[in-house]
């Protein structure tokens, strides 16, 4: 266990043992004035983990799978913010049931654990916080392999995730949750959905809703018949759109080349082109309350900190053991952080705070329909596609601001800052989110023409040069580029969770923010970037980045999250900006690990599409660039490359190494890189095979 890490346990047990007493008393009176949130603990699955491994001085850990039943108030000021939650059904409590898968893994001996509880908020019912901070892959953790290399184990955490996202469907141990249907006066609800389908390569038939990781749920429609709906197709949205004959399509799904039948998915006659945009709108039914999703990870985690036990006396395995708890989401789990924050979820029905400190990563500047009818969390907007999707929307920044265009203010963090409890928070960015997820905004006004100060309960750092996540390869697939390595770096991050656990429990401050500023100019305009860059033969420069338009869904849209008009009017784009670059075309500001402080290649956030994918030369969504620089001068001069070679920077590998160590010394100084991973980052440099022997 490294010492950052370590609970000084014979002074902080006593202490910590009288606050769980007076804990304990408070509770006693809560309860008798406030029903519980959890109604029932369903225990599924109970083992020990990676067949009792000891962990070091934490000891061996614990499996708990099951699933919690669950009820809220729909009257209560917490639910206020759950779009259609008055028009779900109610028991005879008038309460809202729902419920939520859960996975928890924890000491055995919960005293020898550290007190904290990171809370993983699964990406479309996947967990990914075993993947980041222990390097292990795999949705059903139970076997030694599964703990990677154990950090989170090693360091005493509690880890839990649940489900939360109602369009996620079950199978391949995804977390899913049971989400009520809305219903007005007992009847049906129905609106007008938008849907846009784009795919890599030709197909007969799409779902609606396709990615890599799972297949979301769609909302029925009312009817199959075409003709109540409309289909329109264009290679790209500077394109007129073309509408497809009723008779040229299908809600179907193609089976030995014929369609079939199927309310989920789209049958084009002739097959979906390649990077073609196809939009549909038609009218849905029965919409899911998809803000109970908030509240499921809101009522899990305040039950697994706080509570003893359900209403039916089943004992909660973590009672007593928590001091803190933090959240953690990637991606669209990143930007569900944000949304949980900004709409006041960090309080839970008896006004205690849930998640004393939040871990963003990867979520740009971004929310997401996690929280409005007819919502589909899996969705977010992109460069090329589904700008409509509005998963970028004011306000920004985590302090307030003005919107010249709509005069509309606010800020992220309005709500928890009223109540007094905002949380400590941490947002890590790859280099795409400036290119792909809106990044600038969170820290610039919204024309893009000043520098905007963060909250001081917020720190913001770049992984420069880093991509969203993903890929990793050398080989091109769907993009102009070999795929940039540094993606899901867990390096910095794990540095970063004890720093957030050490500002949130110690009151020691955290490393300064580390990102670009317009002030210092390594925050800049594309056509900026495009003169710095570097003129590497054969790299085609991003032309523009994605930029989030302000949509407008109608009168209803802010209050009550329903959509008026579908698809939405667009109004003027924001002004986004991306990171300056030095002369090699890495990235200047940001956190620079070895590979980018010490480069052998130029790693950028972005990649572009390739020809076969359709859409050439927009950006690839999540995916950036990896230039490897020539080997010698020689090579380089043939190549006509202006970057100097690898043996004209480094002489030897002493000197390579030499600038590798100073380089972490630096990032160890700055609490940017824990002492086991500088460790092994110098091993993996001595390793590299570049100069003769």
């Amino acid at each position: 266990m490294s010492g950052r890490c370590r609970i000084a346990k014979d002074m902080k047990i006593t202490c910590w043992k009288r606050q769980l007493w007076f804990a304990g008393i408070l509770g006693l009176v809560f309860t008798a004035s406030t029903q519980a949130e959890v109604l029932r603990v369903e225990v599924r699955e109970r083992q020990p983990f990676a067949g009792g491994h000891e962990f070091g001085q934490v000891g061996a850990y614990e499996k708990i799978v099951g699933r919690l039943h669950c009820e809220v108030d729909p009257e209560d000021a917490s639910q206020a913010r759950i779009a259609d939650i008055k028009l779900a059904p109610r028991n005879a409590r008038g309460r809202v049931e729902f419920w939520t898968d859960f996975f928890l893994l924890k000491p055995a001996d919960a005293r020898r654990g550290n007190g904290r509880l990171l809370y993983d908020v699964n990406n479309r019912g996947n967990k990914l916080a075993l993947w980041t901070f222990n390097e292990a892959r795999g949705n059903n953790p139970t076997t030694l392999a599964d703990a990677g290399n154990g950090f989170l184990m090693r360091n005493g955490w509690s880890v839990l995730w649940c489900g939360w996202n109602g369009e996620v469907a079950p199978g391949e141990n995804r977390l899913v949750a049971g989400l009520p249907v809305a219903q007005e006066n007992g009847k049906p609800i129905t609106g007008k959905v938008h849907v846009e389908i784009c795919r890599d390569q030709p197909v007969e038939s799409s779902p609606f809703y396709w990615t890599p990781w799972a297949i979301a749920i769609p909302y029925p429609p009312v009817s199959l018949d075409t003709k109540q709906a409309r289909l329109t197709m264009r290679p790209d949205r500077s394109k007129p759109a073309v509408e497809i004959a009723a008779d040229q399509w299908a809600f179907a799904r193609a089976e030995n080349g014929k369609p079939v039948a199927d309310a989920g998915q789209l049958w084009v006659r002739g097959g979906i082109r390649p990077g073609w945009l196809y939009e549909l709108v038609y009218t849905a039914r029965d919409p899911r309350v998809s803000g109970l999703g908030l509240a499921a990870v809101r009522d899990c985690t305040s039950f697994f900190r706080y509570e003893t036990a359900d209403r039916q006396g089943n004992a909660n395995p973590l009672a007593g053991a928590i001091q803190y708890a933090y959240v953690f989401g990637i991606s669209q789990s990143g930007r569900f952080v944000n949304q949980f924050i900004y709409e006041d979820f960090n309080t839970d029905e008896r006004r205690r705070v849930v998640f004393d400190g939040a871990f963003s990563h990867v979520g740009g500047a971004g929310r997401g329909l996690f929280n409005c009818r007819f919502g589909m969390a899996t969705l977010c907007a992109g460069q090329h596609e589904n700008v409509l999707v509005p998963s970028e929307s004011f306000p920004f920044n985590t302090l307030p601001q003005t919107d010249p265009v709509t005069r509309r203010t606010g800020d992220i963090l309005a709500s928890v800052r009223t109540r007094g409890q905002v949380p400590k928070i941490f947002y890590t960015q790859s280099s795409t989110e400036y290119w792909t997820r809106g990044a600038s905004l969170l820290h610039t006004d919204v024309n893009g023409r000043q520098d905007v100060s963060l909250d001081p309960h917020a720190r913001l750092y770049l992984a420069a040069g880093a991509q969203h996540l993903g890929g990793g390869s050398t080989n091109r697939g769907s993009y102009q580029n070999p795929c940039n390595p540094l993606n899901d770096r867990p390096y910095m991050l794990r540095a970063l969770l004890v720093a957030l656990d050490e500002w949130t429990s110690r009151g020691l401050p955290p490393p300064e923010s580390r990102y670009p500023r317009i002030k210092d100019g390594t925050l800049i305009s594309v056509d900026e970037f495009r003169a710095l860059f570097p003129k590497v033969p054969g790299v085609q420069l991003p032309t523009t980045c994605y930029t989030p338009l302000r949509l407008d869904f109608g009168p209803r849209w802010e209050k009550e999250g329903i959509a008026d008009i579908v698809p939405p009017k667009i109004g003027r784009p924001y002004r986004m900006l991306v990171p300056a670059v030095d002369h090699d075309g890495n990235e200047l500001a940001g956190v620079r690990l070895p590979d980018v402080a010490v480069p052998l290649a130029t790693y950028t956030g972005w990649n572009l599409r390739a020809s076969s994918c359709g859409a050439e030369g927009m950006l690839a969504p999540y995916c950036g660039s990896y230039l490897p620089f020539a080997l010698t001068y020689e090579e380089r001069l043939k190549a006509n490359d202006p970057r100097p070679a690898v043996r004209e920077r480094y002489p030897s590998r002493m000197v390579y190494l030499f600038h590798v160590k100073e380089a972490i010394r630096r990032l160890r100084g700055e609490r940017l890189l824990l002492e086991e991973d500088a460790e092994t980052l110098l091993k993996l440099a001595g390793e590299r095979q570049l100069w003769e022997p």
